[in-house]
């Protein structure tokens, strides 16, 4: 079966568009009058809003950008005549799960000033592979709750992923190794930052308690 060319570029260009939607941002400015990305580690994601908006705004706001990675996976590939656990199925998911994180990264609704796609990387990958996805939850989990940093929680649940997918599902879809292996290296790329102030003791920790400081 060949793929669809045209629709299939249509559905990654809204799965980019949804990726795009900067819930942190519009959440900040509707809701209390100011732009995340002006404080706090000045990141349009999540973590940033529990920092400086605490867990009423990031809550849902990590719930949302969850969602811009799950919705546009499950959604729309059914919309198409590809047999569920094809080659060109996954491709076609996991296409969308990068159009998704792409445009959370680089949203066209803010400037191209994003966060750094790790909630809704999560969304992709609940949606592609939810074991390995729950696996990482745990290891993200564990990780913050020893160190208090986001940013370490977010690497080791990123490592974890293609080694789950690998060792405890023995996965052999290359597919599925490849994205988990390709997701993996761009959630390292977003925090090149964060290692070099791990590695020199800079980074700061993290209460998802927040705190509503915006100074």
């Amino acid at each position: 079966m060949d793929f669809p060319w045209v629709y299939g570029t249509i559905a990654m260009a809204i799965a980019y568009l949804i990726g795009s939607i900067p819930t942190s941002v519009w959440w900040g400015r509707s809701f209390h009058g100011i732009d995340v990305r002006e404080h706090g580690s000045r990141n349009a994601g999540a973590t940033n809003t529990f920092r400086v908006l605490g867990p009423k705004a990031g809550v849902p706001v990590l719930l949302i950008d969850i969602a811009k990675g799950f919705v546009p996976v499950r959604v729309l590939p059914n919309f198409t005549d590809l047999g569920p656990d094809t080659n060109l199925w996954m491709w076609f998911r996991v296409a969308l799960v990068l159009a998704a994180v792409l445009g959370h990264l680089y949203p066209v609704f803010a400037g191209f000033r994003g966060g750094k796609g790790v909630a809704t990387s999560l969304g992709g990958i609940l949606a592609v592979h939810p074991g390995a996805a729950l696996i990482c939850v745990g290891v993200f989990s564990i990780v913050f709750l020893a160190s208090r940093y986001v940013s370490l929680g977010s690497l080791c649940a990123a490592i974890t992923f293609p080694l789950a997918v690998v060792l405890i599902y023995h996965e052999d879809s290359s597919v599925k190794i490849g994205f988990s292996v390709l997701l993996s290296l761009l959630v390292i790329y977003t925090h090149r930052e964060n290692i070099g102030r791990l590695l020199k003791g800079e980074e700061n920790r993290t209460s998802f308690a927040g705190r509503a400081d915006t100074r």
